[in-house]
């Protein structure tokens, strides 16, 4: 009956649905109890979107040895949805109950999970206690000081997350520094109103959005408030924790944040964005803020002290001419002179400054007519320096103001609305499949993990026409039969004798009159390692062959005609495979790309236990693969390692083939995919001795390459040269 009057008829189904498989969990009645008893309100308040994120943690802890706190975690809920009315903030909440998951389980093997962790029940009763008291960022840290203290003792775990040791309360009041949104939320819902007629939902963002393994969340960067229409709502995002900076009290920096927005609501106008070019929309948004800075002082004169004394004064002086563009400090350094005209400005500063203040002096001016004078000023201060990707943002953070992002429509997409699904090939389908596997992520920002960061789904490479694959191998016969001759040097040669054993099938002549003289010679007991023995010579390798199934394969060789990277790419794996099969090593294919961090499919073409030869499955397979999206090769790198090292040999090699460096449509530095898959790397080394080497064709790669694998890569500047090329190198590489 509650859901019926609070819920839409289709947010009941999802709703029931996940009920549904609460009660096939296995855990007794609690866990479904608690999601028909509790999860309708926190539906009705959070929206559809918070399903998807209790299921995530609800999955984390149902696969490891938690499952018993499934039930505690769903009944901590509502408490702290009434700290954290937001489903960011509640998607930060599940992240840290995976951290201490993941950080306090116990494993007595050294790989998976056998026994829960103690303190998980513990930290969850205390959970509602805890939100109302610091905020997110604060938590993760509190979290992450008692996993390094006492993550390897349990009573004393037990005592610091349930609140019982001085040590916790002692980190915990350290936490509790600068004000908490939600502490003055009331009071700030009122003065908007009463103030600035306007009625908002007052949302805190949490500030732990970029988490690190080691070290908990951390805030990568001044966050910046915004608005956003809730439906019927208007939300206007802010920090969840501010501090008392430069003699401002964190309450009068809210109180100026919120004018600044209500300002906004009340006096701009949306302008079209198509054809703006990043320098003239930032030029807009100077002035624009400008003019409502100067309108909230109008209006509430007794913030014009908080504004001069938060607004940042940059100097130029700080900028490295020769490699930083300063458009960022320029840009702040005009704010304020705009605002007070107290910093030198050259001449055709003072202009523009004089206009801007001529506009407001007649009225309030309005978005178009500081939108042409931004374009004027553009124009005219253009610099050189200006288009490089280096810029100077130290000291220009006004915290005040939000992202703008209410000032831009846009008619066409661009690149800044970040759809590539659109223009990129779409992958190959698949039905059902596996349920994703969660990897974590290297952040160079903060130089820590980001755990689960990155989901990867398993699926069987479609299969095609393998007759396809038996063409290529008679194209490239005369490369087959040179890849014969140097395979031949490398079989096992018949069988090894084994002297001076203990046992064996014959007696070791030579080592049995060594043992009689000794004996005599010495007096001592004859020496029993008498015997012979014989073992067969032979490799001992496991191989996993990870082909990059990026969108880019899909291009045309230049000067091949009808060759595309991919169709020598399929020509290469051919060959190579037949030629480990030959020398009897174990040998996996598999492929992957990415699209976002959400969904990189790794594709299984060839598995150990199939044989290249006389099973047609594995060439089918390889016929069919296409190439579609990106390359977030860390993932990838990690997942084929957890494969690779359940493999019984005494030596395992992964094998990767790309023709470019990673990246992905979510990742906005190039360095941070390739600073992660040369963290994949050294993890697979130092913790699964697994041996990695690329082979690139990309005549560009050796400077990403050499980054992430070190000396372990070849780069093959012709395309064409593939087919022959591969083999060749793997024969190098295990003689």
């Amino acid at each position: 009956m509650q859901a019926q009057q609070c819920l839409p008829a289709g947010d009941i189904e999802a709703w029931l649905d996940f009920c549904a498989g609460l009660g096939r969990l296995g855990r007794g009645p609690e866990p479904l109890l608690a999601g028909l008893d509790i999860l309708p309100a926190l539906i009705q308040q959070q929206g559809p979107a918070l399903l998807p994120t209790v299921a995530d943690t609800v999955a984390v802890l149902q696969k490891s040895p938690n499952g018993r706190a499934i039930a505690p975690y769903l009944q901590s809920l509502p408490g702290v949805a009434r700290r954290l009315p937001d489903i960011q903030a509640l998607q930060v909440y599940g992240q840290l109950i995976q951290r201490l998951v993941h950080a306090t389980s116990v494993s007595i093997h050294g790989r998976h999970a056998t026994e829960p962790s103690p303190s998980l029940i513990d930290f969850l009763q205390q959970a509602p206690r805890l939100v109302r008291q610091v905020p997110l960022a604060g938590l993760g840290r509190w979290m992450e000081v008692g996993i390094r203290l006492h993550g390897r003792h349990p009573q004393r775990q037990r005592a610091y997350f349930s609140l019982q040791s001085e040590d916790s309360r002692a980190v915990l009041q350290r936490e509790r520094h600068g004000v908490l949104l939600m502490d003055v939320q009331a009071r700030l819902t009122l003065g908007l109103r009463a103030l600035w007629a306007l009625e908002a939902q007052l949302v805190p963002m949490p500030i732990a959005l970029q988490e690190g393994e080691a070290e908990g969340p951390q805030a990568a960067a001044p966050l910046q408030p915004y608005m956003a229409q809730d439906g019927d709502l208007l939300g206007l995002r802010l920090p969840e924790v501010l501090e008392d900076a430069a003699g401002v009290p964190a309450l009068l920096s809210y109180r100026l944040m919120l004018a600044h927005m209500a300002m906004h609501r009340r006096a701009s106008s949306p302008l079209v964005a198509d054809n703006w070019s990043p320098l003239q929309r930032l030029a807009v948004e100077c002035f624009e803020d400008a003019r409502i800075d100067a309108l909230v002082v109008r209006h509430a004169p007794g913030l014009q002290t908080t504004m001069r004394r938060l607004h940042p004064s940059p100097s130029l002086e700080g900028v490295d001419a020769q490699a930083q563009s300063a458009l960022r400090v320029r840009l702040t350094r005009l704010s304020r002179a705009l605002l007070w005209g107290d910093l030198e400005a050259d001449t055709e500063q003072a202009g523009f400054i004089t206009r801007f203040q001529a506009a407001l002096a007649e009225g309030e001016s309005s978005t178009r007519e500081m939108a042409e004078m931004a374009l004027a000023w553009a124009a005219r201060t253009r610099q050189q320096s200006d288009q490089r990707a280096a810029v100077a943002f130290a000291d220009t953070h006004v915290p005040w103001r939000d992202d703008n992002r209410h000032l831009w429509t846009f008619i066409e997409d661009g690149d800044e609305e970040d759809q590539p699904q659109r223009t990129r090939p779409q992958a190959p389908p698949q039905a059902g499949g596996l349920p994703p596997r969660h990897y974590p992520e290297w952040d160079p920002s903060s130089q820590h993990m980001r755990p689960d960061w990155v989901c990867v789904f398993d699926g069987l490479q479609p299969a095609g026409d393998a007759t396809q694959i038996d063409r290529l191998l008679a194209e490239h016969s005369a490369t087959s039969k040179h890849l014969q001759r140097l395979l031949d040097a490398l079989k096992p040669q018949g069988r090894q004798r084994l002297r001076q054993q203990a046992q064996g099938t014959e007696l070791d002549v030579d080592a049995a009159l060594r043992a009689v003289v000794d004996a005599r010679a010495s007096g001592h007991t004859l020496d029993e390692r008498v015997y012979s023995s014989h073992q067969r010579q032979g490799r001992n390798m496991a191989v996993l062959l990870l082909l990059d199934l990026s969108a880019s394969v899909n291009d045309a060789v230049p000067g091949v005609e009808g060759q595309t990277v991919l169709s020598l790419t399929r020509a290469a794996v051919a060959l190579l495979a037949q030629a480990i099969q030959t020398l009897g090593d174990q040998l996996a294919i598999a492929g992957f790309h990415s699209n976002t961090r959400h969904e990189v499919r790794y594709w299984h073409i060839k598995g150990f236990g199939e044989h290249w030869q006389a099973d047609s499955a594995p060439k089918a397979r390889l016929a069919a693969v296409q190439g579609a999206y990106s390359t977030r090769m860390g993932a990838a790198l990690r997942h084929a390692g957890h494969l690779l090292s359940g493999r019984r040999a005494d030596k395992r090699l992964l094998l990767v083939l790309t023709d470019g460096q990673p990246a992905d449509v979510d990742s906005n530095d190039p360095m941070d995919l390739i600073d992660d898959a040369a963290h994949a790397v050294r993890e697979l080394r130092d913790q699964a001795s697994i041996y990695t080497h690329c082979v690139s064709v990309d005549a560009q790669a050796d400077d990403y390459v050499q980054r992430i694998f070190g000396a372990r890569y070849s780069v093959i500047d012709r395309v064409e040269q593939l087919p022959r090329r591969l083999p060749e190198i793997f024969v190098a590489l295990t003689r």
